[in-house]
């Protein structure tokens, strides 16, 4: 009988594993891109993105595939303001990776 637990839960404690520690890798990913933009390396500037202000675009933020569709509002400090059809979302630029603007 007590093998038979071992055979149900092996599997998913392998599984669980697996998922914490892509987890900690993907975390830690984001933690050493902070740095490098910090370092000034790879930088997101407010004047990159103002000159879209009022454009619809596809912003895509995290590795997770998180994204936000709506038009660009405003640009403030380290801060963009993009209006989705539910409201306004306001999104840090240190983790912005991919901005696509619809004509």
């Amino acid at each position: 009988m007590d093998s038979n637990y071992i055979a149900v839960w092996m599997p998913m404690f392998i599984v669980f594993l697996i998922i914490f520690l892509s987890q900690q890798s993907a975390a830690r990913n984001m933690a050493r891109l902070i740095i490098k933009r910090k370092k000034g390396r790879a930088a997101m500037t407010n004047e990159l993105i103002k000159k879209y202000i009022g454009k619809y675009c596809y912003v895509t933020t995290g590795n997770m595939g998180v994204s936000v569709k709506g038009k660009i509002v405003e640009v403030n400090e380290n801060w963009v303001e993009v209006q989705t059809k539910s409201g306004s979302e306001i999104i840090n630029l240190d983790f912005i990776q991919n901005i696509k603007i619809k004509g």
